[in-house]
């Protein structure tokens, strides 16, 4: 087996940090390098805590209490990550969600760290 010369090794150079070519002035972010990326948005209408016996006896028609009153603003998420509220609206016969309150690019980015 050939073994790399210890001696070869070198101290690596680096050069001066320079501002980001993803910055743009102002020290704003350039999102356009990231609009295209996927990410998952889940609606989240509440919880509910079982036991396996009981998800096991579940059954065509049964009900499973959620820990959210009806009419509470259900939880817009995206990669596990609230985002905003909102409640369930139909639209051409199909569900969608009428955001009611956004959360704050601040609480936004403190959450995502």
């Amino acid at each position: 087996m050939n073994m790399p010369d210890p001696k070869a090794a070198a101290v690596a150079q680096f050069g001066d940090l320079k501002p980001s070519a993803a910055a743009v002035p102002g020290g704003e972010m350039n999102l356009n390098l990231i609009l295209d990326v996927s990410v998952t948005l889940a609606l989240e209408v509440g919880h509910a805590r079982m036991s396996v016996r009981e998800l096991l006896q579940l059954a065509p028609g049964a009900v499973v209490e959620l820990d959210r009153k009806a009419g509470e603003p259900l939880d817009v998420l995206v990669n596990g990550v609230r985002v905003a509220r909102g409640e369930v609206v139909v639209v051409n016969d199909k569900f969608g969600i009428r955001l009611t309150d956004v959360v704050s690019e601040t609480e936004r980015l403190e959450r995502a760290r």
